[in-house]
C-alpha cells in the first residue's frame, strides 16, 4: 500500500505513531540543523530524516525510509557520518532504526520527488518575498460571504474553507492583494477590514474564527453597505488599486440586488458573483428577480459571474477564480467618471462679467471640481482664462490634490477685456489638452461665457472634438444660444446649459457632473 506519512526535515521519531512506518523524506534538508542522537539505533528524540542520512539509507536528495520503533537504551554514542554529527545521550525511553523502504510504489514516488525537485514549471521560480506577497496581483478584495439560513451552518463552514483556499492562493502580502470579509445575513457585518491582516496566515485565522449569523440573505443590503463603507482609506484601501467584492451566494438573495450593483459601479468597485446551487425550476417562483446575477456584476460579459454546483469538492474551482481576481486589465469598473477624467475650464474674463459675478463663476468651477477624485493617478483639473488673450491659470499637471486645485481656483484673478472664445478654444486644445493626448483619462472642456464671441467658435470647437475632447458650453446672460450650441458636443441639447443670472450657476452643478459621468460611461460601453 502507498500509506506513507509525509514528514518534514524536522519530524522526530517520537512524532510517529506506528510500530513500523514508511515515510518520505523531503529533499535539501539543511544538514547542520539536524538533531540526531546515537548511531544505527537512534534515540526517538532524533530527526528521522536526519538519522536516515546519517546512517546512509538516503542522501540529502531525500527519499523513502522505513522507521522501526525500538525500546529505549543507555549511552547513545556520538558519531560523525555523511555530513551529520550525531550527539551523545545517556538514556532515553524509546529508539528507532532506519532501513530502506520496502514499499516499491513509495520508492518510485520518492525517486521522482527527489530527482524532479529543481524543475518547477517552465521558468525558474521567482523567489517569492513572503511578506510582500504576489506583486503581480495588486487588488483590494472584500469577500462577501453568505451567512443566511439558506446556507446553514454546515455549508457555511465549507464556504469558509473555500474562501480560505482562495485567500492563500492569491498570495496576500504587503505589496500584493489585501483581503477582508463581510458576512451577509439579515444585517451585514464587516468581520475584518483590509488593514487588519497583511499575511495569509492571519487571514486564515480570521476566517476560521468567523461565526455563523443566520437570518435572511439580504445580499443587496450587504453589497451596498460594503461598496459604500468597506473601501475607505482609513480602513486600508489603497489608492489606484482595483477594488473588488466577491459575493458568495447560496441559492438567491431575499432582497433586491440591482440598486446595490449600481452603487458599487458608481463607487468604482468590481463586483463578482459566485453562485452556488442555482435555484431549481421549482424554486424560481420564489426568486424576486431571476436576472439577479446580471444586474449586480460589474459587467454582464460572463467574466464576473462564476458558478459552482455545490460546496463539496470545490478545490478545482479555486485557481480559475484566483486568476480572474488577478486579471488587473479586466477590472472594467475600477475606472469611474470620478477618478478617470481630465476637466479643463475655459473662463470668460471679459469686462461684461464684472468682479462679483466672476467670483460666482469661480464658485461654480470649485463645486464641479470638488466632485472628482483628484490625484496623480486619478482625475485632473486645469483652468484657462480668456479675453482677447489667453492665460493658463494652471495646467493638468500642476496640482495633484483636491485641496491644491481648489485653492488655485480661489486665487484666479479677474482679467477684464474683450471676448475671443474661438481663439481660446484653440489655445486650450493645443496647450492644455495637447500634453495629455495619450493619457488614460477621458477629456472634457467646460466653456463658460456671458456674451457673443468676436471670432468664429465653430471651427475651433470641431477641431477640439476631433482631438477627443467633449465640450459642455455654459452660457450666462447675453451668451447667444447659437454660439453655445455650435461649441457643444453631440447631442447638443444635453451639452448646452444656460442661465439668465450668474446666481443660477449653482443649480447647474449636479447636471454638469451627471453629464460628464454619462458621457464617460457611454464611452466605456
Amino acid at each position: 500500500s502507498l500509506a506513507s506519512t509525509a514528514v518534514t526535515c524536522f519530524t522526530r521519531g517520537l512524532d510517529l505513531r506506528k510500530e513500523t512506518e514508511d515515510v518520505l523524506c523531503p529533499a535539501n534538508c539543511p544538514l547542520w540543523q539536524f538533531y540526531v542522537f546515537g548511531d544505527g539505533v537512534y534515540a526517538s528524540l532524533s530527526s528521522v530524516c536526519g538519522a536516515a542520512i546519517h546512517s546512509g539509507v538516503i542522501t540529502s536528495a531525500g527519499g523513502a525510509v522505513r522507521i522501526q520503533t525500538l525500546p529505549g537504551q543507555e549511552n547513545y554514542p556520538a558519531v560523525n557520518a555523511n555530513g551529520i554529527q550525531s550527539q551523545v545521550l545517556t538514556r532515553w525511553a524509546s529508539s528507532f532504526s532506519v532501513t530502506r523502504s520496502k514499499n516499491t510504489a513509495l520508492e518510485a514516488v520518492g525517486r521522482s520527488v527527489s530527482t524532479a525537485r529543481p524543475s518547477t514549471g517552465k521558468r525558474p521560480k521567482k523567489t517569492l518575498d513572503k511578506k510582500a506577497g504576489n506583486k503581480d496581483c495588486k487588488a483590494d478584495i472584500a469577500f462577501l460571504i453568505d451567512g443566511s439560513y439558506n446556507i446553514g451552518q454546515r455549508r457555511f463552514n465549507l464556504q469558509k474553507n473555500f474562501v480560505g483556499k482562495v485567500a492563500v492562493m492569491l498570495g496576500i502580502g504587503t505589496e500584493g492583494p489585501h483581503v477582508g470579509v463581510v458576512q451577509a445575513s439579515e444585517h451585514p457585518k464587516i468581520e475584518f477590514y483590509l488593514k487588519n491582516f497583511t499575511a495569509a496566515k492571519e487571514v486564515l485565522f480570521g476566517i476560521k474564527e468567523l461565526g455563523f449569523r443566520g437570518g435572511n440573505s439580504n445580499t443587496g443590503k450587504a453589497l451596498k453597505h460594503t461598496a459604500q463603507k468597506f473601501f475607505s482609506l482609513e480602513n486600508g484601501a489603497r489608492k489606484g488599486i482595483p477594488k473588488i467584492i466577491v459575493v458568495f451566494l447560496d441559492g438567491w438573495p431575499s432582497d433586491d440586488i440591482e440598486e446595490a450593483g449600481i452603487v458599487a459601479r458608481e463607487f468604482g468597485v468590481n463586483v463578482f458573483i459566485v453562485s452556488v446551487a442555482k435555484p431549481t425550476t421549482e424554486e424560481l417562483g420564489m426568486v424576486q428577480d431571476i436576472g439577479f446575477v446580471d444586474k449586480a456584476v460589474c459587467r454582464n460579459n460572463g467574466f464576473f459571474s462564476y458558478q459552482m454546483p455545490t460546496w463539496f469538492g470545490t478545490t478545482k474551482y479555486v485557481k480559475p477564480l484566483v486568476q480572474k481576481l488577478c486579471s488587473h486589465e479586466q477590472m472594467l469598473c475600477s475606472k469611474t467618471c470620478y477618478n478617470s477624467v481630465n476637466i479643463g475650464f475655459l473662463i470668460d474674463g471679459s469686462s461684461s462679467v464684472g468682479d462679483s459675478n466672476f467670483r460666482l463663476v469661480l464658485e461654480f468651477i470649485s463645486n464641479v471640481a470638488k466632485a472628482f477624485e483628484i490625484s496623480d493617478i486619478g482625475s485632473k483639473i486645469a483652468a484657462v482664462q480668456f479675453t482677447y488673450d489667453q492665460r493658463t491659470e494652471f495646467s493638468f499637471t500642476d496640482y495633484t490634490t483636491k485641496e491644491k486645485v481648489l485653492s488655485a481656483i480661489r486665487n484666479i484673478r479677474y482679467m477684464s477685456g474683450g471676448t475671443a472664445t474661438g481663439d481660446a478654444i484653440s489655445f486650450t486644445t493645443r496647450n492644455v489638452f495637447g500634453p495629455m493626448k495619450d493619457g488614460p483619462n477621458k477629456n472634457f472642456l467646460i466653456v463658460l461665457t456671458d456674451g457673443q464671441s468676436y471670432d468664429d467658435v465653430r471651427g475651433p470647437a470641431a477641431a477640439a472634438q476631433k482631438a477627443g475632447i467633449t465640450i459642455f458650453s455654459v452660457g450666462v446672460a447675453w451668451a447667444p444660444l447659437d454660439d453655445l450650441k455650435d461649441m457643444a458636443s453631440e447631442p447638443r441639447e444635453s451639452h448646452t446649459f444656460f442661465t439668465r443670472e450668474f446666481t443660477g450657476l449653482e443649480q447647474m452643478v449636479p447636471d454638469v457632473i451627471r453629464g460628464i459621468c454619462k458621457d464617460f460611461l457611454d464611452s466605456k460601453q
